[in-house]
């Protein structure tokens, strides 16, 4: 190879250096400009240019920018290759053609992006900013390759110093998606410098000048204290980019954390059926959300307006390629908009005509009679046109799914168990083992009292008397005060939360409500039996209150015993409810989704409680958005199929109100705080279950270990003691404003963050709801709500006794053909079905699903430490996979193992793509 000539220039002097090679620039600049793109060269620079003729007749260029340096040590070099890995055949934010040029590139491996090497110390003499660019070139690799590699090698100053941060400025026509940058530095084998990057980088042509330039900070971790010099002002810098302005529309490829209230949920243009009030605020506490900026609505300034665009999320909390192509957020949204107007048009919006009817949703299917939607097309056809063909949910794939012919698969616990939904048992069981296992809670006083104001809602106590309860005790020679003293009396109590709603929603078509409250006893085998359920309606339309008590077997006649299946489901549709809008979104969708917000706007992507939390942030922003899209949106699926109907998210807004608080969020304080828990040192865990066999806790208690283990020793590593924790100003601004903006609402729970063990108690709390508490309450949904009488999202009638009296047509249809009266109880065909389709997709594990305990971070890997930390935290996690089995094989534990039983695998770790009942993501990403 020839050798490089270099032509330095200073004033009027020109001389000839023999050099080696260096592709980039080496310059000292202000780091505020580093990001934004120079439009001239510094005058006050010397000037030196190289070219070299490199293979192929390419011509490489690069130019050395710097003062003059006489001495031998700062003149000496040292070879660096830097490696950079770019997604290939990435699904683009700003859709356009490939461009000629780009493609061209592309063929010949031209790189089309600049990277510049920063060093992490400034320049002793003069403080400056010191930093290299390069141009890489493509490696040899398949065309197929899913990842391109390019690579240059680069000759830096040895007084240079480490590289602590890069930029990249794309010169493509598109949006790349950068994954790693590597440096390799030849004078060490083993010395790297690590960059994983897991980003979207815009083409300059496409952003404004001061967004051209895109920043990355090695996988090195520091506190802010312990900053290089070279990268404290970028690191500031930076932060001040992700937090934004707060003013005008964000942009789809922007990078912007920031805040807003739920004014987005209604659309109030459109009709003004669709408008809804504002979560967030004094009148309707609520967690905050990202901060779209869109304009507001013309008939509803309150409302933010709404527009067939999707909503807008920061960049790079959309999901990753693989995701994107299996089972991304826009690909789900645009299965269920294909889905639901399938369903409308060919499923009758009316009840089953008998159980047979039901078992053909899942056997032989629906016929499509209705193709106005599609044309020639089928649905089959419109599904892989429109969503493509991975997807795995039961409904949509091409095996189960015949042209003509809408059906879904059988969800396991009605092949296990065809009646399991009729038993008593099982439907206390699944108060601990089921889907919403964090509900039931010790009964601590009796009488049984409401806290509403009787003048509103009429008299305070419960219809369940001792005299009831007793009645049922006989069988276990038991009597109230035995019960209570022994802690076998437990209570699931939607009473004061729904009761206030029920007036509201018996407005609504096709839907009804009660205040309930439902009784049960610990036996002496430690499973759960059923012993009454109270269904109450607030004095309305001039009738004063209405409460009735039903229980099992009460005499053993036929019409107490269909009384009680009603009531059940009643209690059941209280239940879905409940857990969906609040066990399941409120508690962890909504709430996380501020943690994402504040850990992005005020601790820097270096800091290592941002890297701790990162896999567990990841994707939630995106999925949250979809929701607020097609689901939980004003006439979404989850308005059309729940009790509450166009209540439901303002009911889980008086719930958080009333009921969330931040220190309960851990399993060990819910625990104790529903009385299911005492603390007790001698036991594991610290604490001992009221129910021995709790699979939800047994279970949940060794993944909290877990997890707070591996948190403890990462945050004792990072931080000596507890000063640096009160010291840590990124720190402290992040739980500030978790708790002063993200959750602006809520002035009660929350811990002082001041030392090393308030730090390792607030993360485990974060890391457990989006990981184990989500997975708890998320991936079992196909499993026991597909069936809809085991779980009816919602009922349509009132009990029959209450109409007795006003209506005595329905008691005696009641009488004359019970199944009839609960199958009109139940939800419509179309309610059932478009529930069934929303719960499948939800329950779906993606094919790169990032399970906890098995993925490792790059930036984890870069401390010997952390990552033996880490290393230990993942063979715990593979341990408790054994022990879940080897409960789960147990005859003893009769609340998970049995005939016909579905064993508890809801916290099993990992799981295989699709849905399959078990799994623990890091994140909350479906």
């Amino acid at each position: 190879m020839l050798k490089p000539h270099v032509q330095v220039t200073s004033g009027q002097t020109s001389v000839v250096l023999n050099k080696p090679f260096i592709h980039g620039n080496y310059h000292f600049q202000s780091p505020f400009s580093l990001l934004v793109p120079s439009k001239h060269t510094n005058k006050n620079n010397v000037g030196v240019s190289i070219s070299h003729r490199g293979k192929g007749n390419n011509i490489i260029k690069a130019s050395l920018l710097g003062r003059l340096v006489s001495s031998k040590d700062k003149t000496a070099t040292e070879r660096v290759t830097v490696n950079v890995a770019v997604q290939r055949e990435t699904a683009p934010l700003i859709e356009k053609p490939q461009s000629l040029r780009d493609k061209t590139n592309d063929f010949l491996g031209v790189a089309n992006f600049s990277v510049e090497l920063i060093s992490a110390q400034k320049d002793p003499e003069t403080g400056k900013q010191r930093k290299m660019k390069c141009f890489p070139e493509s490696k040899k690799g398949g065309k197929k390759d899913k990842v391109m590699n390019y690579e240059a090698k680069v000759d830096i100053p040895k007084d240079f110093g480490d590289v602590g941060a890069v930029i990249i400025e794309n010169d493509f026509e598109r949006e790349i998606y950068m994954k790693t940058i590597s440096l390799h530095y030849h004078s060490s084998d083993d010395k790297f410098v690590n960059f994983s990057c897991e980003s979207w980088v815009q083409s300059k042509r496409d952003v404004p000048r001061d967004q051209q330039l895109r920043l990355f900070f090695s996988d090195k971790s520091y506190l802010p204290s312990q900053t290089p010099s070279g990268l404290k002002e970028l690191r500031n810098e930076e932060l001040k980019r992700l937090r934004g302005n707060g003013k005008g529309e964000r942009k789809e490829y922007e990078r912007v954390y920031d805040y807003d209230v739920y004014n987005d949920l209604g659309d109030p243009d459109k009709t003004s059926d669709l408008t809804r009030p504002v979560l967030g605020g004094s009148q309707r506490p609520y967690p905050r959300r990202c901060r779209t900026g869109r304009p507001p609505a013309k008939t509803d300034l309150s409302s933010e307006s709404r527009s067939d665009k999707a909503f807008y999320v920061p960049r790079d909390e959309t999901f990753a390629e693989v995701k994107q192509s299996d089972f991304g957020s826009r690909r789900m949204q645009l299965a269920l908009k294909t889905l639901l107007p399938f369903l409308e048009n060919n499923m009758f919006d009316e009840k089953f005509p008998n159980f047979t009817d039901i078992d053909k949703m899942f056997k032989e299917g629906y016929e499509i009679t209705d193709k106005s939607i599609s044309g020639d097309k089928s649905l089959k056809e419109m599904l892989l046109l429109h969503v493509g063909t991975k997807l795995h949910s039961s409904v949509l794939v091409a095996e189960s799914l015949v042209d003509n012919v809408i059906k879904f698969k059988q969800p396991p616990t009605a092949d296990m168990d065809k009646f399991f939904w009729f038993r008593d048992e099982e439907f206390a069981r699944q108060t601990i083992a089921g889907l919403n296992p964090c509900c039931l809670q010790l009964v601590t006083e009796w009488p049984l009292k409401s806290e509403l104001d009787p003048s509103i809602y009429g008299p305070q106590e419960s219809k369940i008397t001792t005299e009831i309860v007793e009645q049922q005790l006989k069988a276990y020679d038991y009597t109230l005060l035995d019960a209570r003293r022994e802690k076998k009396l437990y209570l699931l109590d939607y009473h004061d939360v729904l009761l206030p709603y029920v007036s509201k929603v018996r407005k609504l078509e096709k839907r009804t409500l009660y205040g309930s409250r439902t009784l049960f006893f610990l036996t002496p085998y430690g499973t759960l039996m059923p012993m009454a359920i109270e269904l109450t309606r607030p004095p309305m339309d001039g009738k004063p209150q209405w409460k009735e008590v039903y229980t099992p077997n009460s005499n053993w006649h036929s019409t107490d015993i269909w009384l009680w299946k009603l009531a059940k489901a009643h209690v059941l549709a209280h239940d879905a409810g409940v857990h969906q809008l609040v066990s399941h979104w409120l508690r962890t969708h909504c709430c996380v989704e501020p943690y994402v917000i504040a850990t992005n706007r005020q601790l820097s992507a270096m800091h290592p409680i941002n890297r701790l939390l990162q896999p567990h942030l990841r994707y939630t922003m995106e999925i949250n958005a979809l929701a607020r899209n097609t689901l939980i949106n004003a006439g979404g699926v989850i308005e059309s199929t729940f009790a509450p109907g166009k209540y439901c998210l303002e009911l889980s807004s008086v719930i958080y109100d009333k009921q969330w608080r931040f220190d309960l969020q851990g399993l060990p304080a819910d625990l104790v705080h529903r009385g299911m828990a005492v603390e007790d040192e001698t036991c594991e865990h610290g604490l001992r279950l009221t129910i021995d066999d709790y699979p939800y806790a047994n279970d949940g208690l060794l993944i909290w270990d877990a997890i707070k283990e591996w948190v403890t020793e990462y945050v004792k590593h990072y931080y000596a003691n507890s000063s640096e924790v009160e010291s840590d100003e990124e720190l402290q601004e992040w739980w500030k404003e978790i708790r002063t903006v993200g959750h602006a609402d809520k002035k009660e729970g929350w811990p002082d963050l001041k030392t090393r063990e308030d730090l390792i108690d607030i993360v485990t709390n974060i890391a457990w709801i989006a990981s184990g508490h989500h997975a708890a309450v998320n991936f079992g949904q196909y499993a026991f709500s597909a069936y809809f009488p085991n779980r009816p999202s919602l009922t349509r009638t009132n009990m029959p006794s209450e109409e007795k009296e006003s209506k005595p047509e329905v008691w005696k249809a009641f009488k004359a053909n019970p199944e009839d009266t609960i199958l009109k109880c139940f939800p419509s065909q179309l309610q059932a079905a478009k529930n069934m389709a929303a719960l499948d997709l939800l329950s779906t594990h993606a094919s790169d699903e990032e399970y906890l305990g098995h993925h490792v971070e790059s930036a984890w890997k870069e401390d010997s430490k952390i990552l033996d930390s880490f290393k230990k935290f993942q063979q715990r996690i593979k341990q408790i996979e054994d022990i879940i089995d080897e409960r789960n094989d147990d005859e003893n534990l009769k609340n998970r193992h049995g005939a016909g039983i579905l064993p508890y695998e809801f916290l099993k770790p990992f799981s295989e793509e699709g849905i399959t009942n078990k799994g623990v993501p890091y994140s909350i990403s479906i």
